[in-house]
């Protein structure tokens, strides 16, 4: 496969190049090799680069940002919601298994290139790992990673919780999530 050269000249690109990167596979080695971290505002892609980290949220909309503006096709940004447990999210610590949970639906953001599907949020993720744990997928854009993925994910979540007839509530079940989240960001 040729190498597909980042040739745009908007802010964004710009940014990205000034930093030594102009191909396509050079942004997602650089992108996937940043730490694990929410960003200060998770509707400024650019923070990725100034802050140097980013979630699978933010990382994978930048991807796909950075893809459109330079005319990459093939790239589709999507929210796959999956069965977080220890098995294939192990960092997440013992929050489960303290609170009795099997698993808690978990929105997670990786791309599909040419229909295959293709995780960046660290050098070691790897779809495969949560594969058969999907339960539900949608495609979005890039702007649709803040407010919109957050109220798909706290959405998916209630129907479930009445759907399962789990013992927590909804708040609940966020702390939870968020203490998951927080073992992440930490190892």
């Amino acid at each position: 496969m040729m190498e597909i050269r980042l040739n745009a000249t908007d802010q964004l690109t710009e940014k990205v190049k000034s930093l030594g990167i102009n191909t396509w596979s050079g942004l997602i080695t650089w992108t996937k090799n940043l730490p694990y971290g929410r960003n200060a505002n998770r509707h400024d892609l650019i923070l990725i680069v100034s802050e140097k980290k980013g979630t699978c949220s933010s990382k994978h909309a930048f991807l796909k940002k950075l893809a459109d503006l330079n005319e990459i096709e093939n790239v589709n940004l999507i929210i796959g919601i999956y069965k977080m447990n220890n098995t294939n999210t192990p960092k997440i610590g013992d929050e489960l298994t303290k609170n009795s949970l099997d698993y808690i639906p978990e929105a997670h953001c990786y791309l599909e290139i040419e229909d295959v599907k293709k995780d960046y949020t660290n050098n070691t993720a790897d779809f495969s790992k949560i594969k058969n744990d999907i339960l539900k997928e949608i495609n979005i854009q890039p702007e649709q990673v803040a407010n919109f993925k957050v109220e798909f994910h706290k959405s998916f979540i209630k129907n479930w919780i009445i759907e399962n007839d789990i013992r927590f509530s909804f708040d609940e079940i966020w702390k939870i999530r968020e203490n998951c989240i927080q073992n992440l960001s930490k190892r």
